[in-house]
């Protein structure tokens, strides 16, 4: 397989150069994107939730796998990332971006409202996870990446990747899988 063949979304080619202006290193694997993409398309009509936009190079994965009807709400606390973003994809009606600290936002949302669920930062991920994954209705997806190790891991991170990991696969309403591919990928489907 050549993951060469990702059929990059219109936006990724000047999104990326925005990007490395920036000095944003944190941006999200494309096969971690191009399977958003996979899975947003899986949910026709959907409601959509992206915990850590950055500068929006998920965010413009997700919208191209998102049909018409579907909906994606997506969160950062750096205005100046999220700048970038609405440059390049605040024209979509299928789209809210809001610049929040994303514990106080996470908490905010009502529970059983959302098909999808990317947690790509801490909220959600390491602080509040029952939280994000009460968000989720019945056959909703939660999705996590980087839990293979990386190099901008600090010390001790490994720990917390392995509890996370633990407490995801103890869960007995979810079924989840652990993919060792791109960065290191969890899906977990709640369960009707």
């Amino acid at each position: 397989m050549n993951e060469h063949l990702l059929r990059e979304p219109a936006p990724i080619p000047a999104l990326w150069a925005d990007t490395r202006a920036t000095g944003f290193t944190m941006a999200s694997d494309p096969l971690t994107c191009s399977l958003l993409r996979t899975l947003a398309a899986a949910k026709p009509g959907g409601r959509l939730l992206e915990l850590g936009a950055g500068t929006g190079l998920s965010t413009a994965w997700l919208l191209d796998g998102m049909d018409a009807g579907a909906h994606l709400t997506t969160v950062d606390n750096d205005p100046f990332l999220l700048a970038v973003l609405h440059r390049h994809l605040g024209h979509d009606p299928r789209l809210t971006a809001v610049c929040a600290d994303g514990d106080p936002f996470l908490c905010s949302l009502p529970v059983a409202s959302f098909d999808l669920v990317f947690a790509d930062t801490w909220s959600g991920k390491y602080r509040l996870l029952d939280e994000a994954l009460a968000l989720l209705k019945p056959g909703g997806i939660y999705v996590i990446d980087d839990m293979l190790p990386q190099a901008n891991w600090p010390e001790g991170h490994a720990e917390k990747v392995r509890q996370l990991l633990d407490t995801l696969d103890g869960r007995t309403d979810f079924h989840t899988t652990q993919l060792a591919w791109a960065s290191g990928m969890v899906l977990a489907t709640r369960r009707a």
